[in-house]
C-alpha cells in the first residue's frame, strides 16, 4: 500500500474510534443521571420529562454509532476496495468526454449514496421519532421531499457540477481561485433565493398574524434597528414537533421564520426573547464571521485540492485513473478523516457566540423570560439536561443545558 494510503487509514479508524468512544461516553453519562431531574431545574421539569429525554438521547445515540460503522463500511468500499475505480470504469467505457464523463460519475455516486442512505432516513423519521411522539410526517410526505429534494439538486447542482469541472479542466493554473469564487457567489446566490423560491415548495409560509406576538417583535426589531423581509410562520408541525426558530436569506431577502410548533409552547414575552437571542448573532456579527469562516476554509481546501490533483500517488493510494472529477471526488471523500478533529475548535467557536447571542437578548428582552423559554424547548424537544461533558465540548455547538442557564442568571 502507498503511504497515503497508511495515513488516511490511521486518520479515519482514529477519527472512528474517538466517535464511539465519545458516543460511548454520552450513553454511560446520560443513564447514569436518568433516575433524578438535576437540581437546578428540579421544579422547572418533571422526572417524566427528564427521562424522556435520557430515553431519547440513548436511543439516537444507539443508532448513531450503528451509522458511524455502516459509514465507515461504505466509505471503505468506494475508496479501497474499488468503488468509485468501478463506477469510473463504467462511464468510461461510454466514451465520452471528460467533462461528461465526470459529471455521470459524481451525480451516480450521489444518488447511489442517497439510497444506501434512505433505510437510515427511514428509520430515522418513523421508527425512532414515532417512538418519542415526534414524527409527524406521512409516507406520502416523505416520498414528496425525497422527489423534490432529488428533483431540486439534480436540476441546480449538475450544471454547477459541469462548471466547477470545466474550471479544473481548462481555467488554467489558478483554476482553483475561479472555483472558490465561483462556489461562493453559488452559495450566496442559494442563500438568498432559498426563503423565496426554494423554501415554499416544501413548507407553507404566512405572515405572523396581529397579537400581542406581533406587537412585542415590531418593538424588539425597532430597539434593535434590524431590517427584515417579514415575519413569517412556518408549518413546522407537518413533519414535527419539534420546535425551532431561525433567519434566513440576506439583505433585502431576509426573512424571521418560527415554527407554529414554538409559537404554541411559548408564551410571548418568551418567543420575544428568543427572537432576541437571534438578531444577537446577527448584530455581533456572528453571521459574517461565520461566512467570511467558511469562505477561506473553502479557499483553503480548493488549494490543498488543486496541489493534490497535480501528485500521482493521490490516484495511486486508492487505486484510480488521474483525473480532474477523481481527484474532487477523493478529496471530498478522504478529507473527512482529516478534519475531523477540528470540530471541538469550531465547537467552541460557535458556544461562544451563543453566550454572546444570550447575552443581546437580556439586554434587549429578559433573561429570565429566555430562560423560561429555553427550559421550555429543552423539554418540547425532549433535549438532555446531564450530556456528558467531553462529549459536549466535542460536539455540541450550544452551552448544555445547565451552564447556560447558569450564565444567563449572571446577566443584569
Amino acid at each position: 500500500m502507498q503511504t497515503f494510503t497508511y495515513l488516511f487509514l490511521v486518520f479515519l479508524f482514529a477519527s472512528t474510534l474517538v466517535q464511539l468512544y465519545l458516543s460511548l461516553r454520552q450513553k454511560q453519562h446520560v443513564a447514569a443521571h436518568r433516575a433524578a431531574v438535576p437540581t437546578a431545574f428540579a421544579d422547572k421539569v418533571t422526572l417524566a420529562e427528564h427521562q424522556k429525554a435520557a430515553d431519547y438521547t440513548l436511543a439516537k445515540g444507539g443508532f448513531g454509532r450503528i451509522e458511524v460503522v455502516l459509514g465507515l463500511v461504505i466509505l471503505l468500499g468506494w475508496t479501497l476496495a474499488g468503488g468509485l475505480a468501478w463506477l469510473d470504469s463504467v462511464w468510461r467505457s461510454l466514451g465520452w468526454s471528460d467533462l461528461y464523463t465526470g459529471t455521470a460519475v459524481i451525480v451516480s455516486l450521489l444518488l447511489i449514496s442517497s439510497v444506501l442512505d434512505l433505510p437510515a432516513s427511514l428509520y430515522r423519521s418513523f421508527v425512532l421519532e414515532q417512538r418519542f411522539g415526534f414524527n409527524k410526517m406521512t409516507p406520502l410526505t416523505f416520498a414528496s421531499d425525497l422527489l423534490k429534494s432529488t428533483a431540486l439538486s439534480l436540476v441546480i447542482g449538475v450544471p454547477f457540477v459541469m462548471l466547477i469541472l470545466w474550471l479544473m479542466g481548462f481555467a488554467g493554473a489558478y483554476w482553483w481561485l475561479y472555483a472558490w469564487a465561483a462556489l461562493t457567489a453559488f452559495s450566496l446566490l442559494m442563500t438568498w433565493a432559498y426563503p423565496k423560491f426554494i423554501a415554499p415548495l416544501f413548507n407553507k409560509f404566512n405572515p405572523l398574524e396581529e397579537g400581542e406576538v406581533a406587537t412585542r417583535i415590531d418593538a424588539l426589531l425597532t430597539r434593535a434597528g434590524f431590517n427584515s423581509n417579514g415575519v413569517f410562520v412556518m408549518d413546522g408541525s407537518r413533519r414535527s414537533a419539534h420546535g425551532n426558530a431561525y433567519f434566513t436569506g440576506f439583505g433585502k431577502n431576509k426573512r424571521i421564520v418560527f415554527f407554529d410548533t414554538l409559537l404554541k409552547h411559548l408564551t410571548p414575552a418568551q418567543v420575544e426573547a428568543v427572537l432576541a437571542h437571534e438578531l444577537g448573532h446577527f448584530k455581533r456579527k456572528h453571521i459574517v464571521k461565520g461566512m467570511v469562516l467558511s469562505m477561506s476554509m473553502t479557499l483553503a481546501g480548493f488549494a490543498v485540492l488543486a496541489w493534490l490533483m497535480q501528485q500521482a500517488w493521490f490516484y495511486a493510494a486508492f487505486g484510480v485513473q488521474d483525473s480532474t472529477y477523481m481527484a474532487l471526488l477523493l478529496f471530498l471523500l478522504v478529507s473527512p478523516a482529516f478534519t475531523f478533529f477540528i470540530g471541538p475548535l469550531m465547537a467552541w467557536w460557535s458556544r461562544k457566540h451563543e453566550f454572546e447571542a444570550d447575552a443581546f437578548a437580556a439586554e434587549q428582552s429578559s433573561s429570565a423570560e429566555l430562560i423560561a423559554a429555553l427550559v421550555g424547548l429543552y423539554k418540547e424537544n425532549a433535549s438532555t439536561l446531564t450530556p456528558d461533558p467531553w462529549y459536549s465540548a466535542f460536539y455540541d455547538s450550544h452551552p448544555p443545558a445547565a451552564i447556560r442557564i447558569a450564565h444567563l442568571q449572571q446577566q443584569p
